[in-house]
């Protein structure tokens, strides 16, 4: 159901927080809302989880009150979004220059497009799992550079590492997010990722003191460089758009399934490459907490077209086994 546009003239209430200093106040802009109801279950906290990078990420918010706050950098200019879910119903509000392209893609954000019922599960684990979560729909953001480079950032590092870079480079480098005249939103502290220039013009010791090697911080010049052909490939079917990506040198097939799944809402972009996933979906399906990336395939062969739904309902189930080693040495460049 297509949803309408309204102006609101309150502002949501936000929990009491401190402000932060005036430098970091956000520019305040004229609020735009709308009202959209979903075509069947939905859970904001799993739709949108995945776009979360850490539980300080500046361009992501989930609230006590139960609203999902969002600020990114849209076609039309930064912009700032809050989500919530009521009877049935989603209400959203956004700000900034890109609050208009916000509302238009809100249903093909929460999911509009994804078909949960697609998935056909062979295994009793996998019913379960789907069975308990019935909200759970693929997110599909239409924009590629923001999903991009967290994921270039995660290469080979630990979790920890990657969401530290992402929020020195965001704040040092991005803008404070656009949104109402409220000093308690200005307590969230949120920011809007550099745009392709400023990313380009990061001189090497700040990626250094953000802990990214040169490797890394190489891929995302690559990558900014040619942003809007990198773009384009939000509107690509799965296989075109990963070769897209994958014509960027440092980028793979880890990479670009990591940003199309959130980019696209790509159900069968299955992550190759990842340290941990085959053994978890091994153990998961087969028992095999040993499986490699090729029979992590094989496992999932009879879910192709879905096979990234099949990983997420597996992760989200907690049937994974126990670690038995210690977890990848975190390292610190920036002491180097």
């Amino acid at each position: 159901m297509a949803g309408r546009f309204v102006p609101r003239t309150h502002r949501a209430t936000l929990p009491h927080q401190a402000a932060p200093p005036a430098t970091d106040a956000p520019v305040a802009h004229k609020e735009l809302a709308r009202d959209w109801t979903p075509p069947g279950p939905l859970d904001l906290r799993l739709v949108l989880g995945p776009l979360r990078r850490g539980p300080v990420d500046p361009t992501f918010r989930a609230l006590p009150d139960g609203s999902f706050w969002r600020a990114t950098r849209t076609p039309a200019g930064p912009g700032t979004l809050r989500v919530t879910a009521r009877d049935g119903r989603v209400e959203a509000t956004a700000w900034g220059p890109g609050a208009q392209w916000l509302l238009d893609q809100l249903p093909a954000l929460l999911g509009e497009a994804d078909d949960p019922d697609a998935f056909r599960p062979r295994h009793r684990l996998l019913a379960l799992s789907r069975h308990r979560r019935p909200g759970l729909r693929l997110l599909r953001t239409g924009l590629v550079l923001e999903s991009l480079i967290p994921s270039i950032l995660e290469q080979k590092v630990t979790t920890d590492e990657a969401y530290r870079a992402w929020r020195l480079l965001v704040r040092g480098h991005g803008t404070p997010a656009p949104g109402p005249a409220d000093s308690r939103f200005a307590a969230l502290r949120m920011y809007v990722m550099p745009e392709a220039r400023t990313w380009a013009l990061i001189p090497s010791w700040e990626w250094h003191r953000a802990g990214v090697d040169a490797k890394r911080s190489a891929t995302i010049l690559r990558a900014v460089r040619v942003a809007r052909r990198l773009e384009e490939a939000s509107a690509m079917a799965l296989p075109e758009a990963a070769a897209r990506l994958e014509l960027i040198p440092g980028i793979g097939p880890w990479t670009s399934a990591e940003t199309l799944q959130r980019s696209n809402g790509a159900p069968d972009a299955v992550t190759v490459g990842d340290l941990h996933l085959p053994g978890i979906v091994g153990y998961a399906l087969a028992g095999n907490r040993n499986a490699d990336d090729e029979e992590m395939l094989a496992l999932l062969a009879p879910y192709e077209g879905q096979r990234h739904r099949a990983t997420r309902l597996i992760l989200l189930s907690g049937h994974t086994p126990a670690r038995r080693a210690p977890r990848m040495t975190r390292g610190d460049i920036a002491r180097l």
